[in-house]
């Protein structure tokens, strides 16, 4: 029986969500800053106004837009070091720790910026598939190579990853609207299944 289970990240195996985390461990005064100035764009954002994408960007890019690569790694792996496993829930840690990795492959689906997420991944034993941070000559150039990985692309992702597999069964876990189209293709989607 080979299995491949698909875990969207924020929200659903974790508390919170990680990006707004993220940034404010990187550089909390930046991040205070930034965060009022872009108060009016995640107001359009909630009435739906505004692309999620773009103001995703802009928001990542004021904060860390023109930082070295090295530096952005070492502050996600403190940043790991300093939530993990606090923020992941005791069920959902549970459940992944208890995956028979015989004939099983696990991947790790999110919006967030593999920045951040990577050092998750790698302690979950979970392949990355995540949005992910364009760097030129070693410095994040605050665009995205692709797009944004959420709701349609976030299959579109997942097939890509797996071209050459088959699996005897495919199980997915999400808890919002850009994990409906992941949940929906799966055998099994389970939605807020941790919560």
């Amino acid at each position: 029986m080979k299995k491949l289970y698909c875990f969207d990240f924020d929200g659903t195996i974790t508390y919170k969500d990680t990006m707004f985390m993220y940034l404010k461990f990187y550089d909390p005064i930046k991040f205070r800053i930034q965060f009022l100035k872009h108060v009016p764009l995640f107001i359009l954002l909630k009435l739906k106004l505004a692309e999620t994408e773009k103001v995703k960007k802009s928001f990542i890019g004021s904060i860390l837009k023109g930082q070295s690569q090295e530096k952005i790694e070492k502050k996600a792996q403190q940043f790991f070091d300093h939530h993990y496993p606090k923020i992941v829930r005791e069920n959902a840690l549970d459940f992944i720790n208890n995956i028979d990795r015989n004939n099983t492959q696990s991947l790790l689906v999110t919006a967030s910026l593999d920045i951040w997420v990577k050092p998750f991944a790698e302690e979950l034993q979970m392949q990355l598939v995540s949005t992910r941070a364009e760097f030129k000559n070693g410095i994040f150039t605050g665009n995205f190579i692709g797009k944004n990985c959420n709701g349609k692309e976030k299959l579109e992702r997942i097939k890509k990853e797996i071209t050459n597999s088959k699996y005897d069964k495919i199980i997915a876990f999400g808890d919002t609207s850009g994990d409906k189209y992941m949940l929906k293709w799966a055998n099994e989607g389970h939605y807020q299944f941790f919560h």
